[in-house]
């Protein structure tokens, strides 16, 4: 009798495990297919940023270290030789240099009245409401990817499988503050 209980055990464990491992790998999936559905819409906004930085060149003559940096890190960005982290972070930076070419657009009217610039600024609001749902949606994985490999049991199947944390999104510092309205 405790033979047959010993091995009951012994088959509970190993379903166990095999439940855990499943579940880390599904989320760990759940992360990759949430990250290559939001490429979709990082590239729709990579394609904008060569005609935001032409657009804008020609106005913003004490911003151009920032053009220049968004363009190195757009083209970084496009290489595809970069891991979803790296990218993450790199997605990151390009938001805040995004953010600063916005909030200083307002010291410049001669390009507040370009349709050129409107147009574009449209196209790439929209863009990011979309980046921005998708990144709730990756984040929400990520989130749940490490409640997994922190909570005990999974943590040590998680160990033992060697799975690190993800970077998630996040929102710049300048995003974060609060925008000078001026009216004059």
């Amino acid at each position: 009798m405790i033979f047959f209980a010993g091995i009951i055990i012994i088959i509970f464990i190993l379903f166990a495990v095999i439940f855990l491992y499943n579940s880390l790998i599904q989320k760990r999936n759940a992360i990759d297919n949430a990250f290559f559905s939001m490429d979709v819409m990082l590239k729709k906004r990579y394609d904008l940023i060569p005609q935001l930085v032409e657009t804008v060149k020609g106005y913003m003559h004490h911003e151009q270290q920032v053009l220049t940096r968004l363009t190195e890190m757009r083209e970084k960005a496009m290489t595809g030789n970069l891991a979803s982290d790296d990218k993450v972070g790199l997605d990151n930076k390009i938001n805040e240099a995004l953010q600063s070419i916005f909030l200083s657009f307002a010291n410049y009217p001669e390009l507040k009245a370009s349709q050129n610039f409107l147009k574009l600024q449209g196209a790439i609001n929209e863009a990011e409401e979309q980046l921005a749902a998708s990144r709730r949606f990756y984040n929400a994985a990520v989130n749940d990817y490490h409640n997994a490999i922190e909570m005990f049991p999974s943590s040590i199947i998680a160990s033992v499988m060697k799975l690190q944390h993800k970077t998630y999104f996040n929102i710049p510092d300048t995003a974060k503050a609060v925008p000078v309205i001026n009216i004059n």
